[in-house]
């Protein structure tokens, strides 16, 4: 049978079902990215080619803790450890990495973030003592925060492009292959599959205007913006699906924060990190280069959200680039007018979390405005507002 008539008996059998002509506005998914989610998809418009990582596997990222040594191979540190032989390390102190003199055969990756958002700076001699260092990746570009505020996927990505666009006009395009983007991955599964694909689409498109063909090294760690502090099991669920979309999308490295709001334990870092474990070894999904690819759906979405955040990252230099825009406070009223518009949806039920909004076991609420500061970029979760 034709594709075509195929396809045309699908429109039917839907029209019976839902009883009415008009099933592409019913089917119709409304979503904050100002994203056009087709009901079905036959073909994309342009198929895109593999978009590669800079790992050959995606690295599985725990906190350090002594008992893991022999069996993890890449790990947070926050405080000097002597004698880590044959690990990746990701140094998140800036005092640590003062006094840190890697080896020839140690892999370490600054995730110290150079830029200083309150004042609107970057942190020059931070980042002079950084590309000093002999690490992999010298200077960590941050907007895992971002997510975490509330920012939009097109805001992060193109808040992304503009923090690396200040990075080489102060220190040249040579640094660029020097960079580590630290993102965080929120509760839109494919949608956040498609944001790691975008960005790799736009860093590349960047990196061509100084002449070169680079690609984004990408350090995903799961959300805090979904998270709520009763019923923590709840957040392993979300979490498994964050890092999911992490590893498929394409993640360098992935992490997970830790499960339970503000009781931290060293079994519940362990959960945490073994989440990686299981959908690593189980399903091998952080091997692959680009296991997405070719899925129309998540090819659609890659596309619009590239050409939405390079308009936006367009927009900022227009008025001024990023460290002006938050010196005039746009980017901040930006994201709090974003962050806003999300928290209002949780509130109204269209966002659901099970025993927050959804099933909630206490009757609290705070306001909005309790919540966000339209002057203050600062990470809020959710069920902020129910506890």
């Amino acid at each position: 049978m034709p594709y075509t008539e195929n396809f045309s008996n699908w429109e039917q059998l839907v029209k019976k079902q839902l009883k009415t002509d008009d099933i592409y506005t019913i089917l119709k998914k409304e979503n904050l990215e100002g994203i056009d989610v087709k009901p079905f998809y036959d073909s994309v418009e342009k198929p895109l080619v593999n978009l590669p990582k800079v790992e050959e596997s995606t690295h599985l990222v725990a906190t350090y803790h002594e008992t893991l040594e022999e069996d993890v191979f890449a790990f947070l540190l926050n405080e000097n450890v002597e004698n880590l032989v044959s690990k990746t390390i990701f140094v998140n102190n800036k005092d640590l990495a003062e006094h840190i003199s890697p080896q020839d055969e140690d892999q370490y990756f600054s995730l110290i973030d150079v830029f200083d958002e309150k004042n609107g700076i970057i942190d020059d001699q931070l980042v002079k003592e950084l590309l000093a260092k002999d690490f992999k990746r010298n200077v960590c570009v941050d907007v895992s925060l971002h997510q975490n505020s509330g920012a939009s996927i097109v805001q992060q990505l193109g808040i992304a492009l503009a923090k690396t666009k200040e990075l080489v006009e102060d220190y040249g395009a040579e640094i660029l292959n020097k960079l580590i983007f630290k993102l965080a991955i929120g509760a839109n599964y494919f949608f956040e599959i498609s944001k790691i694909r975008a960005f790799k689409l736009v860093f590349n498109q960047l990196s061509k205007e100084y002449g070169l063909d680079d690609i984004p090294y990408i350090f995903a760690e799961t959300s805090s913006r979904n998270k709520s502090v009763s019923d923590s099991e709840n957040n392993l669920i979300r979490s498994a699906l964050e890092l999911a979309a992490a590893m498929i999308g394409g993640a360098d490295a992935v992490f997970s924060t830790n499960y339970q709001i503000g009781n931290n334990t060293e079994n519940s870092e362990e959960i945490s990190f073994k989440q990686q474990i299981v959908l690593a070894y189980e399903s091998i999904i952080n091997v692959f280069e680009d296991a997405s690819n070719g899925s129309y759906y998540i090819e659609d979405i890659t596309e619009q959200i590239a050409k939405k955040s390079w308009q936006f990252f367009l927009e900022i230099e227009t008025s001024g680039g990023y460290l002006e825009n938050l010196k005039q406070g746009i980017l901040q009223k930006q994201i709090y007018d974003r962050a806003v518009e999300e928290q209002k949806w949780v509130e109204e039920g269209k966002i659901k979390l099970i025993g927050v909004n959804l099933y909630p076991k206490l009757d609290v609420k705070k306001s909005v405005e309790e919540l966000y500061n339209e002057k203050e970029i600062k990470a809020v979760r959710w069920a902020e507002m129910f506890e």
